[in-house]
């Protein structure tokens, strides 16, 4: 029973750890030089940078100088100069409120590499290079327990590292990358969670009688703190709902199979009886006050949008209280009607059918005369792109990881289906229903998911250790190509990913298809 529920992990512990540590320090020093380079305001770095620099000094986010067509305040923070808030007219001199599209929490981590770093592009990027690094090690470290494989577990490490879109973001001032850290680090949780249930199920089996629905098995941590992660989610971008969602059901599901698999009569029942109601705490009421927590700094300050502090205060600390939850409500509804109405036109949007084939990436950076050329014209880009050879990879892997749920019900390609839906197929709705705008790096919380749709995958290729060794050897060449081709396009790229400057011809050359441009 115990080796059916609850497969061995390889038993060296130590390679188990040495391995993905050694994948993370490699995706940190291709991530670590030049970091600020360019020395630029990028894209929407011209929102979160400075967000995340009004929440270091404000507590909230203030209006700066200029907007998108003039940016006045990027002028400034690139020449040295921290005085970028406008201030409002009388009664007050202080910087206007500023009203902002997505939650606190990331912009708030973004503001602890300005605090170590200063308001320069390697401050407002340190935070995004840690997290990228620290996500390579959770991927490689939850592909690990899902394949029971260390080498699989560290090739996984490497294709994150290794895949452009990843890269860019793990380099640039923006949200998307602590989102996909939170939806991963939440998944992991939850993969732990369903390893020490399953254990404690076993042993329950082992020494109990056997009842309809089995036993309760407490609050169980690893669950809790998956809700923890995914609540923080939450509180980088709303769209963190869609993982908060699929994975809550995933999880009862989990539990629901590993009571059938040890022989109760009512699993279902069990585990509605006694998985749902600490499910609700761990997936409900957490992500709830994680979310909540993130905006403690609107709470605690008279200066955000929409705050109403004065009225409150002169009414008593009862109303004080009950206004604040009413203005946090209003304000939310205000940012509902934001995202539902997004759908101005930008020359480097694209539909979310695109996003897999890499039709439309976004260049968050461009200099088509950059100084300092010998070779007459040069440019300059950041270029926000996956790895191609990782994503058609991906594509094929997927459709592999249908057939082989479908055939086998293996409940890690469920998983990973599952999660990939949640990261992409939201945005199909989106596209046809409200016509909105969007752009490529909004898939970048699912690319850990078709990683390990890529891992499984070559899990199948190699074989299960009781295969003849041709076999095993053939499968494990096909793997290692496939790792050297991806390596060997993310170098040919890597240029155009970190604003190298380079010949314009040269350039061109890595343009693969013409929408690139």
């Amino acid at each position: 029973m115990r080796e059916r529920l609850l497969p061995a992990m390889p038993e060296n512990v130590l390679w188990g750890w040495l391995g993905p540590l050694l994948v993370a320090g490699f995706g940190a020093i291709l991530r670590l030089p030049d970091l600020g380079r360019p020395h630029a305001v990028m894209f929407d770095e011209t929102y979160y940078a400075k967000d995340a620099y009004a929440l270091l000094t404000f507590g909230v986010e203030r209006k700066a100088f200029g907007d998108v067509e003039n940016p006045v305040a990027d002028r400034m923070l690139i020449a040295g100069d921290t005085r970028i808030w406008e201030t409002c007219s009388p009664p007050t001199a202080d910087p206007c409120p500023l009203y902002v599209a997505h939650p606190p929490l990331g912009k708030w981590m973004i503001a602890a590499g300005e605090q170590l770093f200063g308001m320069t592009p390697f401050g407002w990027r340190f935070a995004s290079l840690v997290i990228g690094t620290l996500s390579i090690l959770i991927l490689a470290r939850v592909a690990r327990r899902m394949t029971r494989s260390t080498l699989l577990g560290c090739l996984a490490g490497m294709l994150l590292a290794v895949d452009g879109l990843h890269f860019v973001l793990s380099r640039t001032a923006l949200l998307d990358i602590f989102l996909m850290f939170f939806v991963l680090a939440g998944f992991a949780c939850l993969v732990v969670d369903r390893d020490r249930m399953r254990a404690a199920l076993v042993d329950w089996y082992d020494s109990s009688p056997l009842s309809e629905r089995g036993p309760w098995l407490g609050l169980r941590p690893w669950r809790l703190a998956a809700g923890a992660c995914l609540g923080a989610a939450c509180a980088v971008k709303w769209s963190g709902i869609f993982f908060l969602a699929a994975f809550a059901i995933m999880s009862l599901v989990w539990d629901a199979g590993a009571r059938r698999a040890i022989g109760l009569r009512s699993p279902y029942r069990g585990a509605l009886d006694k998985d749902a109601p600490t499910a609700l705490l761990a997936m409900g009421l957490v992500p709830a006050a994680v979310y909540t927590a993130s905006w403690a700094g609107w709470f605690a300050s008279p200066l955000g949008w929409g705050r109403g502090w004065e009225q409150a205060t002169s009414q008593g600390p009862f109303f004080f209280v009950f206004d604040s939850v009413r203005s946090w409500l209003s304000y939310h509804f205000q940012v509902l009607g934001f995202h539902t109405g997004l759908n101005g036109s930008h020359s480097y949007q694209s539909e979310p059918w695109e996003w897999p084939l890499l039709l439309r990436p976004v260049a968050f950076h461009w200099e088509g005369s950059a100084p300092g050329c010998d070779a007459g014209r040069c440019a300059r880009e950041v270029l926000g792109v996956g790895t191609p050879v990782i994503w058609y990879g991906a594509l094929a892997a997927l459709i592999a990881t249908v057939v082989w749920y479908v055939a086998t019900r293996d409940w890690r390609a469920g998983a990973v289906l599952l999660a990939y839906a949640a990261g992409w197929l939201p945005w199909l709705y989106y596209a046809v229903a409200d016509n909105r705008t969007m752009y490529l790096f909004y898939m970048l919380p699912a690319v850990p998911f078709m990683i390990l749709a890529i891992v499984l995958a070559a899990g199948l290729v190699i074989g299960p250790a009781g295969v003849p060794p041709n076999r095993r050897a053939l499968g494990a060449a096909l793997v290692g190509t496939f790792a050297l081709l991806a390596l060997a396009n993310f170098w040919w790229l890597h240029p155009v990913l970190s604003a190298e400057l380079m010949p314009y011809q040269e350039w061109s050359r890595r343009m693969l298809l013409g929408r690139w441009i």
